[in-house]
């Protein structure tokens, strides 16, 4: 959870409930290989705006 909240401060106001959505989907995956989907996805959508997010949660999952 501190990750989704840490992640939503990169965003505007605007975007941030899309953006906690996507997140939602990831966090609350069923497994690891769908999590890693669905950051596929988030990736996809939201890198040109907020590049920071998807890497910070790869980093997170590498520990």
């Amino acid at each position: 959870m501190h990750l989704a909240r840490h992640s939503l401060n990169f965003c505007s106001w605007k975007d941030r409930k899309a953006v906690a959505a996507d997140l939602r989907r990831i966090y609350g995956a069923p497994t690891a290989d769908m999590a890693a989907a669905e950051l596929e996805d988030f990736e996809e959508k939201w890198a040109g705006k907020y590049a920071s997010i998807a890497p910070a949660w790869r980093r997170a999952w590498a520990r």
